[in-house]
């Protein structure tokens, strides 16, 4: 069924979705990894497709920037269109001095000041889990294709800019690295009975003020892309 978000047909979207934050994200992985690909929402140019990676059917779609944009595409994708898993593939900034651009992240959970959980569920919890089947997927996957990543707590915020300076939650609360919507990912996950998990590339240091370009955060993150594709069930 369409929703006022997503123009897909019922049966378009695969069992498994990779979901990065960027459109051009989304095109880039269907155009070049995917067979066959078949755009089959474009609803507010969030760009979603369906193909298949070494004969599994896969999908990817865009889930747009911070937790509300993500809560309604991965919601209507687990509600209406039957998708079970998400593999959120997304840009981080490392607040971890040892971490590098371009380092892999596996997110053990999600850690977030957010009221997103407690008003879509009555959940109070600051921390949220992906699913463990899902991750130990990606950590064969990453084994097998022989590509490094690293395990800890992200930080889901709000805020990308802030007009005081955020509270060192890396000090605080054991996070690595900050981004905008694995929290809700897996609110939503939990909530709907399915399963999710979330795959980040380093793009920035908090520590260092290193940080890619925009061209690279598009085209570039390919460890990223061909282990959550390798995972897909």
């Amino acid at each position: 069924m369409a929703t006022p978000h997503n123009s897909a047909e019922n049966g378009k979207f695969a069992k498994t979705v990779l979901m990065p934050g960027d459109p051009l994200r989304a095109k880039f992985i269907a155009e070049h990894f995917l067979e066959d690909a078949e755009l089959v929402t474009s609803v507010r140019n969030v760009l979603g497709y369906t193909g298949t990676y070494k004969g599994k059917r896969v999908s990817v779609m865009a889930s747009g920037m911070g937790m509300p944009s993500i809560g309604i595409y991965s919601y209507e994708l687990f509600k209406f269109y039957g998708v079970e898993n998400i593999i959120r593939v997304g840009s981080t900034g490392a607040c971890d001095p040892d971490l590098k651009l371009f380092d892999v992240i596996l997110a053990n959970d999600a850690y977030s000041t957010s009221t997103y959980a407690k008003n879509f569920a009555g959940i109070e919890d600051h921390i949220m889990t992906p699913a463990p089947e899902l991750n130990a997927r990606i950590e064969a996957a990453a084994e097998k294709l022989g590509k490094k990543i690293i395990k800890g707590r992200v930080g889901s915020s709000d805020n990308f800019y802030y007009a005081t300076t955020p509270e060192d939650v890396h000090a605080t609360q054991g996070v690595i690295c900050l981004e905008m919507e694995s929290f809700a990912l897996f609110t939503n996950a939990k909530v709907l009975g399915k399963k999710a998990a979330c795959l980040l590339t380093v793009s920035d240091s908090l520590i260092t003020n290193e940080e890619t370009t925009s061209d690279q955060r598009e085209k570039a993150f390919t460890d990223m892309m061909e282990i959550a594709l390798e995972a897909a069930e």
